[in-house]
């Protein structure tokens, strides 16, 4: 009788040291959660529209009441632009020494970024871009076109980014935006290049001029792509759009231009971590080409 008495309470011993574990790690997640809110100082509100995960769940989650599932704290992890794993580790992901790395690697320009990449990754930085290159810039700098011109002289494919996305989802891009969002856009946007990465070794890319405002997607970028900033004046930027035939950017808005100038400038930082810049101001399409191919040759971004 003493056997069993000691078995069951070895038992119950051995579930309440679990059960301790499991309150553990949920009032862990539910502090990190609330600490990384904080930190970028995102409303419960705002976090709730990002995640897809109700305000009252959230507050449950950050007082440790609540017992997350693995789908939807991806989903948080994700709207707070961090790897769940920060969220469930033991490690403390918010050490001083860690932010500062991060907040220093965050704003270090493209060549300081490269050789922390090359010191820290047992995969060589270039073989890790293969022979891939992206241009990135705001829509009307030429990306496109240039793009599509370059992959036909080198022989190599040329894909469109937004075109990827729409021939994957089978609908245009305006109706996933209404659809999805801007924050459901930008999962498929990362989704895509991840699809692209698996697929090519050797190719051009062009993206659309915000995703380098999206920081873990544009890292993803500068690290499997040889990236080049393709650029133009504010007025030709305008000027090229309204040329295609797209009346939108100034259609009822008389200050699209100083918008368009706002954007450039908010932008511009994160534009200047690409390897490589093209102005193409100025300059006819076969002048642009031109450079454009000297700087892929120039940077030996084929190899």
């Amino acid at each position: 009788m003493a056997e069993i008495t000691n078995f069951r309470g070895e038992v119950q011993e051995a579930a309440s040291d679990a059960d301790r574990e499991v309150e553990i790690l949920i009032a862990r997640v539910g502090e990190r959660v609330r600490r990384a809110r904080d930190r970028k100082g995102i409303p419960r509100r705002v976090l709730s529209e990002k995640s897809g995960v109700s305000p009252r769940y959230l507050a449950q989650l950050e007082a440790g009441e609540g017992n997350i599932s693995i789908g939807l704290l991806q989903r948080v992890a994700h709207a707070l632009d961090h790897k769940i794993e920060w969220l469930v580790g033991e490690d403390d992901p918010w050490s001083s020494e860690a932010l500062r790395v991060a907040d220093l690697f965050r704003t270090a320009n493209a060549r300081t970024q490269a050789r922390v990449l090359a010191t820290l990754s047992p995969e060589p930085v270039a073989a890790a871009r293969a022979h891939r290159i992206c241009l990135v810039g705001l829509r009307g700098a030429g990306k496109s076109t240039l793009g599509r011109r370059a992959g036909d002289v080198l022989g190599i494919p040329f894909l469109e980014l937004n075109r990827e996305i729409e021939e994957q989802s089978g609908m245009p891009v305006e109706e996933l935006m209404a659809l999805y969002g801007q924050e459901g856009y930008r999962r498929l946007e990362a989704q895509a290049i991840d699809r692209v990465i698996a697929t090519h070794d050797t190719m051009i890319l062009a993206v659309a001029g915000g995703i380098v405002a999206e920081p873990e997607t544009y890292n993803v970028l500068l690290s499997k792509f040889h990236t080049i900033w393709v650029k133009a004046t504010p007025a030709e930027h305008m000027a090229r759009v309204r040329e295609q035939g797209d009346t939108r950017p100034m259609a009822g808005n008389p200050e699209a231009m100083e918008q368009l100038r706002s954007i450039l400038t908010a932008r511009e930082a994160l534009y200047e971590r690409a390897l490589a810049k093209l102005d193409t101001s100025g300059r006819t399409e076969d002048e642009s080409l031109d450079e454009m191919l000297a700087l892929i040759r120039s940077h030996d971004f084929l190899g």
